[in-house]
């Protein structure tokens, strides 16, 4: 169960990031216990669909995130999305009872510190994603599963062989081609890109110590609320700008894409095998390049779509090992 938190929470939930899936579940009953749907599908063919529906769902909310930022500044937007999504959040909560603050000290301590870790995230991020053209951001994130593999055995000390160490550099290689530091292609808001990396990767390691005892609907409710906090006193130090209909409907649609996002992702643990669903996250990058397309009329170039090819195929290949690894522990 491990594996699939560690896994989930590798993209931003409400806040954003992408950085994609999402929060702490650490309790199958967090949403409901009975499945929703009968089919006579695969499970895991279920939950490759979710997958790519979670995936959509917070694209998706990226691209509303990027239309409206163009016009409201970044503070005021964070905060106008925060009040929504900190409402539906709460709501759902409530209906679900499943908002229980009672926890243990050390677990209050790593709240504080992912809360934390997001506020800089969703700064960060957004910051990179009003600049920077959709596809290539969603491209640089793909490394997550990468620098969070890494962090765990730099951190926790855990056993990652060579190839999978391969992969990592490899990876890393990749995501140079896609920023470019150098004269030519190296822009700020691609340090903001690798900032918010750092920020998402710091939240799922500090998530992976959290106990079972934590509820992920506590977690993700004071998130939100962390994120609203931090926004809204923030944007007291700009002008606030009118707000049309037009981005109002675009606000609105992003709060309820990112919660969507989050309910699929939490129905993907519920069915088939996380190691042969976690594939199906780099969906991402696809529906990226689409929006990216048909919305701002933004393709990358070669050296881009190859960095990213290269990310995601190194995500891939250590997935596969992690895989090995698990079923060489299993007993028969």
């Amino acid at each position: 169960m491990q594996y699939a938190r560690s896994f989930r929470i590798g993209r931003a939930f409400c806040f954003d990031i992408r950085l994609r899936p999402v929060e702490v579940c650490t309790k199958a009953h967090d949403l409901s216990t009975n499945w929703p749907m009968r089919t006579n599908l695969p499970p895991n063919v279920i939950g490759a669909l979710l997958m790519m529906a979670s995936m959509a769902a917070f694209t998706i909310n990226d691209t509303f995130v990027k239309l409206v930022g163009q016009i409201l500044p970044l503070f005021q937007l964070l905060t106008l999305r925060a009040i929504l999504a900190t409402m539906l959040l709460a709501m759902l909560a409530w209906a679900l009872g499943s908002f229980r603050l009672a926890m243990p000290r050390r677990d209050r301590w790593l709240v504080f510190w992912r809360c934390s870790a997001e506020v800089g995230a969703a700064f960060f991020f957004l910051s990179a994603l009003l600049a920077m053209p959709l596809a290539n951001v969603t491209a640089i994130l793909q490394v997550l599963p990468l620098t969070v593999t890494l962090g765990a055995a730099l951190v926790f000390r855990e056993t990652v062989g060579w190839r999978r160490l391969l992969a990592i550099s490899v990876g890393f290689c990749g995501m140079l081609l896609i920023v470019r530091p150098g004269p030519d292609g190296f822009t700020t808001h691609a340090l903001y890109a690798l900032a918010a990396v750092a920020c998402v990767t710091l939240r799922d390691l500090v998530t992976r110590k959290m106990s079972a005892e934590v509820s992920s609907m506590t977690v993700t409710v004071l998130t939100s609320a962390s994120i609203l906090v931090s926004a809204a006193l923030a944007s007291l130090t700009i002008e606030w700008q009118p707000v049309s209909i037009r981005e109002g409907a675009y606000i609105a649609a992003s709060a309820i894409f990112v919660i969507g996002g989050y309910a699929f992702s939490v129905m993907v643990m519920r069915v088939g095998e996380i190691s042969a669903i976690a594939p199906f996250r780099y969906s991402s990058l696809i529906w990226a390049l689409l929006l990216g397309w048909l919305v701002f009329g933004d393709w990358p170039d070669g050296i881009t779509l190859l960095g990213a090819i290269i990310v995601v195929g190194s995500g891939l290949f250590t997935l596969y090992r992690e895989r090995k690894i698990k079923d060489r522990k299993t007993p028969v």
